[in-house]
């Protein structure tokens, strides 16, 4: 795996000459941040080395260097899922090449379904801790330039970060929620029952990433900051039949506050 990262590392440095500190992952429907990008180089998925490329509809499948909000990042426009048919380390594969590039820092959106009965569709929910119903991307050789074999994972999601944008968020006028993200393999959307399981053992969300490269990027030494927007509910009394169409729309319905929002953590 060292060799396959080193090419795909060496290869984006010969497009992006000034590689950022910080990236920033979008989800489904959370593409418009890209329209704020400046002074943009882009980087087709399909023409890295080793590097997967998205099948899923709402992801571009582009790697791109920007300025944002007068900072320059470099953002995944689109990302990999379990339920693709990849294995986790192929998922995770940019994580450990945007580590060899230089990133210090990790923003992470995603699309979720909401169990906490307090939340409604369109809520911005902070991630302060998941659990972890899919495979763990650390399962087999390990290799020690990555980091601990047993990373300690009581502090995954950076507390300086989630006051920082919780901060910001207060100062615009723009109501948050908080809470735990469980991550699960998809493609199918939640039963009610599974709903409800989710949130018996503590689940506050629900959606099929994030978790994998959040492991991946904490054992490595990114500092991570996960954030979900609510785009439907799995309470009970609100459950309603679902399509990815849906989920899609309640995305882009929130993406102009969480889009000002990341600008502001970034800036």
């Amino acid at each position: 795996m060292l060799t396959a990262i080193n090419e795909a590392a060496s290869y984006i440095r010969k497009k992006i000459k000034d590689t950022p500190e910080t990236a920033i992952i979008l989800g489904s429907g959370l593409g418009n941040i890209v329209e704020h990008l400046n002074d943009q180089i882009i980087v087709e998925y399909e023409s890295i080395p080793h590097f997967p490329v998205s099948t899923v509809e709402g992801h571009a499948g582009q790697l791109i260097s920007g300025l944002l909000g007068g900072t320059r990042v470099l953002v995944m426009a689109g990302r990999f899922h379990f339920y693709e048919g990849y294995t986790m380390q192929e998922v995770t594969f940019p994580i450990r090449v945007m580590k060899f590039l230089g990133i210090k820092s990790l923003i992470v959106s995603n699309a979720a379904g909401g169990m906490n009965p307090e939340f409604e569709i369109g809520d911005i929910m902070v991630i302060n801790d998941h659990i972890n119903t899919m495979p763990n991307p650390l399962i087999g050789k390990h290799e020690p330039v990555f980091g601990a074999r047993f990373p300690d994972m009581s502090q995954t999601y950076s507390p300086e970060m989630i006051e920082k944008f919780k901060s910001n968020a207060s100062a615009l006028g723009i109501p948050i929620q908080e809470g735990c993200y469980v991550g699960v393999t998809g493609p199918t959307l939640e039963t009610p029952k599974e709903y409800e399981y989710f949130r018996i053992i503590g689940g506050d969300a629900v959606g099929m990433s994030t978790v994998p490269e959040a492991i991946v990027a904490h054992q490595m030494g990114i500092r991570i900051f996960a954030v979900s927007v609510i785009t439907d509910l799995g309470v009970p009394g609100k459950i309603q039949k679902l399509t990815h169409q849906d989920v899609i729309k309640a995305a882009n319905e929130a993406a102009p506050k969480l889009t000002s929002l990341i600008i502001k953590l970034v800036s």
